[in-house]
């Protein structure tokens, strides 16, 4: 670390995936620093809390801070920073250990850490220093849902914000910088190299780590320096892809694929509403936007986490802005005019696949079969029945409990 402020470690990944198991070990070793932990547990109980308080020397609300009942990404924010301000003003401890429930979102956690919390009072940015974020993962678990088609995660209840786990799951291991692939002794080698292959596709910045029982080295994870708030907000295997411009991938790993999908002309609303449930079982992870036939006033988004796909409105148009704050978007960001189009703007369609040994030429059909014919961009779009919730992207599929 470069300053004297206190550094912070936060697990983040599903029930299940071993998260309190890998802090035990943690806590247990022989690194020399005196940690003091936070353990967020969705339920009135912490059990995760009680579990590290029996199988470590740590005990008392001077090293263990319990936070049940709620999520510290959302409405639990504010008591987690009156909590380590608390810990702050004794300062007996080297290290902030933070594991978060299985559906707290890791962006929300790493601004508090890095930008404080406008309902608190205290501001940890004077004293905690953001070190590493981990996500934690269930080789079995992913293996398991490879196989049978089923969810990357067995927790199927939505959260407060209404998004489910696989939602939630997705954006865990596209945001952190080291990712603990835990229970591996549950998974033959070939699968092992198969889920690391559709890992470091989701997330190509984050050091991959393999685990058994949540037995990791202490410095994998403490003390690394690695967290970086804008590396790590835009290092997602889908962002990549978009940025750079990616189409078909013909080097393939393990049979892990991706491809941009970019067309100038709008869907037909009804047939994409209708294909995006019906999207292969292969792909993994679909994200990006679309121009959807009577809706120009907006920017349609998907969102592909495993088994759960949401689509709705995501943003506007560039075209749609008064002028003058077009032009200080294209001022900002050479190139935007490139794509141009003198009628529509920048409406158009750009959307990223990634999944395992799926038929890129197939899905390019189905989606090329869901743009407006010839004679469709002659009819009167505002026609089209809208499938689309008109605020709020909706769910269109979700795996069977």
């Amino acid at each position: 670390m470069t300053t004297d402020r206190i550094p912070v470690t936060v697990l983040s990944g599903p029930l299940g995936a071993g998260k309190t198991t890998v802090l035990n070990h943690v806590l247990t070793a022989d690194h020399g620093l005196e940690v003091a932990v936070v353990v967020n547990d969705m339920g009135d109980v912490n059990v995760d809390a009680e579990h590290v308080a029996q199988q470590t020397d740590l005990g008392g609300d001077e090293e263990i801070i319990e936070l049940s009942n709620g999520c510290i990404c959302c409405r639990l924010r504010g008591d987690m920073l009156d909590e380590v301000g608390r810990l702050a003003d004794r300062r007996e401890f080297d290290y902030l250990l933070v594991e978060s429930s299985g559906i707290s979102e890791p962006i929300p956690v790493a601004q508090t850490f890095a930008m404080g919390f406008e309902d608190a009072d205290f501001d940890p940015t004077d004293t905690y220093e953001l070190d590493t974020m981990v996500t934690v993962v269930n080789a079995h678990s992913i293996w398991d849902a490879f196989d049978s088609g089923t969810a990357l995660t067995d927790q199927q209840l939505e959260d407060d914000s209404g998004r489910v786990p696989e939602e939630v799951l997705l954006d865990q291991i596209e945001f952190c910088d080291v990712l603990l692939l835990n229970k591996c002794d549950l998974v033959p080698d070939d699968a092992l190299e198969e889920i690391e292959a559709v890992l470091e596709r989701l997330q190509p910045r984050a050091k991959l780590v393999r685990t058994e029982f949540g037995d990791v080295e202490p410095d994998e994870i403490l003390g690394t320096g690695q967290f970086d708030f804008e590396r790590a907000q835009a290092s997602a295997g889908w962002k990549h892809e978009l940025q750079h411009d990616h189409h078909h991938d013909p080097q393939a790993e393990h049979g892990v694929t991706s491809f941009v999908y970019q067309r100038d002309r709008p869907f037909h609303p009804e047939r994409i509403a209708a294909l995006l449930p019906a999207l292969p079982d292969a792909l993994i992870r679909a994200k990006g936007f679309f121009w959807s036939a009577g809706r120009e006033d907006v920017a349609m988004g998907i969102d592909k986490a495993g088994t759960s796909v949401r689509a709705g409105p995501s943003g506007q148009w560039l075209a749609t802005l008064p002028e003058a704050q077009r032009e200080q978007y294209f001022a900002a960001r050479p190139g935007l005019e490139d794509d141009w189009d003198e009628e529509w703007g920048d409406r158009m369609t750009r959307l990223v696949f990634i999944g395992r040994e799926f038929d890129h030429d197939a899905l390019i059909d189905r989606l090329d079969d869901c743009l407006l014919t010839e004679s469709e961009m002659n009819d009167d779009w505002d026609s089209y029945p809208d499938p689309f919730e008109p605020e709020d992207r909706r769910e269109l599929a979700l795996a069977d409990d």
